[in-house]
């Protein structure tokens, strides 16, 4: 079975277990050096996560590669995507009356997309798409177009890769993640599996980690809950998480996504200034008079690959840094938060305060050139925790965060060693899967937005909403959605579920109107969340939880 092949069979099956045991068995057959390749590959990627290469080949460049090579009928390229809805499906069936070489192998692929990412100009970029394609089977220029354009679309995450190559090798899951998540580079992380040597894998600086994540509570009695004994409170900011790596003489600073951050560069050098090298994790929030700004203010900086001094002196940010990672050769993951923040403590401020316990006492806001330590303080009681909240919220922040004093660092899992408790009115992250023109001023704008949680590897619809966003973002998404949808059904757009937004409501009730069995009540839009992926979004267990919670905390399955 080709890599063509195993992608079609792993796209056929809903079983995690299946895919794994697929791709580990495709994985295996090959020589090293090609089941590397493959690994990148399968994650939907052209190169390895931690390299800066992009090969800027658009959809337009790849359909006329596919014309070019096919010479379809007039208006049969179009017919047949709408078909598919998918770019490489589309070439698989044009490409299916070309006759094609098909003696493609892995180098001869990887090297054709590190030329692809080479050359500058979109002629130059056509001509050499076009030779790897005329080379390639249908089934093989489909998989090639979906790794061009990011996403293999069969249900396979890299996380599943992981699991493939921990199989493939006889290797524990958990020393193949840990060894891809320092390298960044999964093809590496074969290898050394392969080779019985995981336990070498390196961190790999100024290229991102994965973020530990928080589980929601509702109230302070259920965060108590997980903490009998106490733990760490610190304010949950509105801003947008990051992560700032220092090191080699250079500051970068990466997103939830693992994406560099290029709109904030005043905040280089606060971060440059503090000693050594470090991975800090904070949040980036605007900040003016010793007050928060909203995020809807923030978010007008966001998408700017250009400073724009104006906005820089209206929307001053800082960045609040809560966790420090590594530190001059050391990794730091696995040891305790309260460790981590006293070392953080000393990075930031240069003073190192203590009750002797090794938990910080009180956390007073440093300043250090755009560079704040966030405070944290410990609390034993529910009436210690009802108060923190309330403070947070007069300080303008949109709730508190409770950390185990204890917690490891788990990059990319969400557990209950940290808790959020935020605002009272209820919000999901959901992504848009439909959009639908509006009425009025907003005629001729996609501006009624469906959207799903997960389930599993489904997406189900739970509501739609209108109302949240701006003109200039209604404006601003119409378009994008104009070019990456699924399937135009006349009032508006089938779509891609790229966009994830973060919505409000009143109260969850049964529907047989979705698919998801739910719907929310007055659900209004309170941002676009470009920090997140659709991977990321909240989960019809999720749903049912707060439904239930609305019933009394009983079950109603």
């Amino acid at each position: 079975m080709g890599f063509a092949q195993t992608c079609d069979a792993v796209g056929a099956t809903t079983k995690k277990s299946e895919k794994v045991r697929l791709v580990a068995e495709y994985l295996r057959s090959l020589r090293v050096e090609d089941a590397a390749t493959a690994a990148i590959f399968f994650t939907g990627r052209a190169f390895a996560r931690w390299e800066e290469r992009v090969l800027s080949v658009g959809s337009g460049l790849l359909w006329r590669a596919v014309e070019r090579i096919a010479k379809p009928a007039e208006g049969l390229a179009h017919k047949t995507y709408l078909k598919h809805g998918d770019l490489g499906a589309m070439a698989e069936e044009l490409l299916a009356r070309y006759r094609p070489k098909g003696d493609l192998r892995f180098q001869e692929v990887a090297d054709g997309l590190a030329s692809l990412a080479a050359l500058r100009g979109n002629g130059a970029k056509l001509v050499a798409t076009e030779e790897l394609l005329r080379r390639a089977t249908p089934a093989e220029a489909k998989y090639i177009i979906k790794i061009v354009t990011g996403d293999l679309r069969i249900g396979l995450r890299e996380s599943l890769v992981e699991e493939a190559i921990a199989q493939a090798y006889a290797r524990a899951p958990e020393d193949v993640r840990r060894a891809n998540m320092l390298s960044g580079d999964i093809a590496a992380t074969l290898r050394l599996a392969a080779a019985g040597k995981l336990a070498s894998a390196r961190l790999r600086l100024l290229h991102p980690i994965g973020f530990m994540l928080a589980s929601p509570v509702d109230a302070p009695a259920e965060a108590l809950k997980y903490f009998p004994e106490g733990a760490l409170v610190e304010d949950k900011f509105d801003g947008i998480r990051a992560q700032a790596h220092k090191g080699a003489g250079r500051v970068k600073l990466f997103s939830r996504t693992l994406d560099e951050i290029v709109e904030f560069p005043e905040l280089a050098g606060g971060l440059a200034a503090l000693p050594g090298e470090f991975i800090l994790d904070g949040e980036i929030v605007g900040w003016r008079d010793e007050r928060p700004l909203p995020f809807t203010d923030l978010q007008k900086r966001l998408g700017r690959k250009q400073a724009d001094m104006w906005l820089m002196q209206d929307i001053p940010v800082s960045f609040m840094a809560f966790d420090l990672l590594y530190e001059n050769g050391e990794l730091l993951l696995d040891h305790p938060l309260a460790d981590r923040r006293k070392r953080l403590r000393h990075v930031v401020s240069g003073e190192q305060v203590s009750d002797g316990s090794g938990i910080p006492v009180r956390d007073a806001t440093v300043h250090g050139g755009g560079v704040r330590l966030a405070a944290a303080q410990p609390f034993s009681t529910i009436e210690d925790l009802e108060k923190a909240y309330t403070d947070a919220r007069v300080r303008g922040h949109e709730g508190i965060m409770v950390k185990g004093p204890a917690s490891q660092y788990r990059p990319g899992q969400r557990g209950r060693h940290w808790l959020k408790l935020k605002r009272p009115l209820a919000t999901l992250d959901v992504v848009v899967t439909a959009a639908e023109y509006g009425h009025g001023k907003r005629r001729g704008l996609l501006s009624d937005y469906t959207f799903a949680v997960r389930d599993g590897e489904r997406l189900l619809n739970i509501g739609k909403a209108y109302s949240g966003l701006t003109d200039a973002e209604i404006r601003e998404y119409t378009d994008y959605f104009l070019k990456n949808f699924v399937k135009d059904f006349g009032s508006g757009r089938t779509l891609e579920p790229t966009v994830v937004l973060e919505v409000a409501f009143n109260n969850i009730q049964r529907s047989t109107r979705h698919e998801s069995g739910y719907a929310l009540r007055f659900p209004r839009i309170l941002r676009i969340r470009t920090d997140k992926t659709p991977d990321e979004i909240d989960t019809l267990d999720r749903v049912k939880e707060i439904f239930a919670k609305q019933h009394g905390g009983v079950s109603v399955e």
